[in-house]
């Protein structure tokens, strides 16, 4: 009898070999926990949840780029410092781990940097890769849209072509930091939708926040913060010279794009510091173990697989399928990383103060909502996957 032989269609691997830190790594990481360390005894800030949408402090993001870890892959020619994606990583887990607050420069950092010199024009990296890796130039991304959410295709924003240059009008929202940032990547409709490819006549241009016909509209959260905006675009004039990348390839860059956005270690660490507080109000009972053990076994799994992804993301590859598996199993982990929170320990009536495991708890049950609209919800993520291994 000869071998057998599965009739199964042979389907991609959803995520890259696995990777391992280089021996560098350990002494960039002890770096950064002493930075860390010391900014907190000085009390510069507390430990939030999800720091890399709340955690506004200018003047971190800049002491930071003074220690040279900002713009860490961006070229020396550009203002970086030529560093891999690697050692990146391990600066941004030891930041999300610790609770720091990290968002202004977030967006510019994660995929501002690495787009612009994967898309942009000489002109348009030395215009603003330099200030990116100095922590004073500060970007957000103008994806989402009232009536499409996060199915890109149904982009409505129109972008017609005017005497040297394009001219904007639509609607952008859930855009985290336009009411700080400086500039945004915007994608728009610039030709006619095409029914058999729903993704055609898409592309991406670099808008000033500041420049004439753009409106910033707060979308201020339930306790009145405000991190979210809507931005109006009404005949937004934007020159030949701020169009990323090709007319009419939006789409194929934004894939691009997201791969950065997606698989990251914040996927799955907007929640650490209160998985670190449950584990300290836990301590020395009993009964919990399982639940949070499981915890802690997601997590290093996920982190397995961001690093993976990184790696891949190192050697030039732009893995969108394995960052939509990341983010999706990142998003329902942080998550059941709240649910575990509130069953296991009893929350007393006074939050009690900044930085304690009350008000981690409530910070992350406030902006849990917002966890799956970044990035794609994970409804359209399973679309993707599902696209992308041929079963759609």
């Amino acid at each position: 009898m000869g071998p057998v032989t599965s009739t199964l269609p042979r389907l991609p691997a959803l995520v890259p070999p696995p990777a391992d830190l280089p021996p560098r790594a350990a002494a960039l990481r002890a770096d950064v926990r002493a930075f860390l360390a010391e900014e907190r005894a000085a009390g510069l800030w507390t430990p939030r949840a999800d720091v890399w949408l709340s955690g506004w402090d200018e003047r971190f993001t800049r002491e930071l780029a003074r220690r040279g870890w900002l713009g860490m892959t961006i070229p020396q020619t550009y203002g970086g410092h030529g560093a891999s994606p690697l050692d990146r990583y391990v600066v941004t887990e030891e930041l999300l781990a610790a609770g720091a607050p990290v968002a202004a420069h977030w967006v510019a950092d994660r995929q501002i940097g690495p787009t612009l010199m994967r898309f942009g024009t000489d002109a348009q990296r030395r215009r603003f890769l330099p200030g990116i890796a100095a922590g004073e130039v500060y970007f957000g991304i103008g994806m989402s849209e009232p009536d499409a959410g996060s199915d890109l295709a149904a982009v409505r924003t129109r972008a017609v072509q005017v005497d040297g240059g394009w001219e904007l009008t639509g609607t952008k929202v859930w855009t985290s930091g336009a009411h700080r940032a400086h500039a945004f990547f915007a994608l728009a409709r610039s030709g006619p939708r095409d029914e058999q490819n729903r993704h055609a006549g898409l592309s991406q241009f670099i808008v000033l926040l500041d420049a004439p016909g753009v409106q910033i509209r707060p979308i201020p959260l339930l306790t009145g913060a405000h991190h979210f905006n809507e931005v109006v675009f009404d005949r937004v004039f934007v020159p030949d010279d701020m169009v990323l990348g090709e007319i009419g390839a939006g789409w194929r860059q934004v894939t691009g794009e997201l791969a950065f956005e997606r698989s990251g270690p914040e996927r799955f660490l907007s929640t650490f510091p209160l998985l670190t507080a449950l584990v300290g109000e836990l301590a020395g009972t009993k009964g919990s173990e399982r639940e949070i053990g499981g915890l802690v076994a997601r997590l290093w799994t996920l982190r397995r697989m961001s690093l993976a992804v990184a790696a891949s993301l190192e050697s030039g590859e732009a893995p969108e399928l394995a960052a939509a598996v990341v983010k999706d199993l990142g998003t329902r982990y942080e998550n059941e990383v709240i649910d575990v929170a509130r069953l296991l320990v009893t929350i007393p009536p006074d939050p009690g103060a900044e930085g304690g495991y009350a008000r981690l708890l409530a910070d992350a049950v406030l902006h849990a909502p917002g966890f799956t609209l970044r990035g794609g919800t994970n409804e359209v993520l399973r679309g993707i996957v599902a696209r992308g291994m041929g079963l759609r």
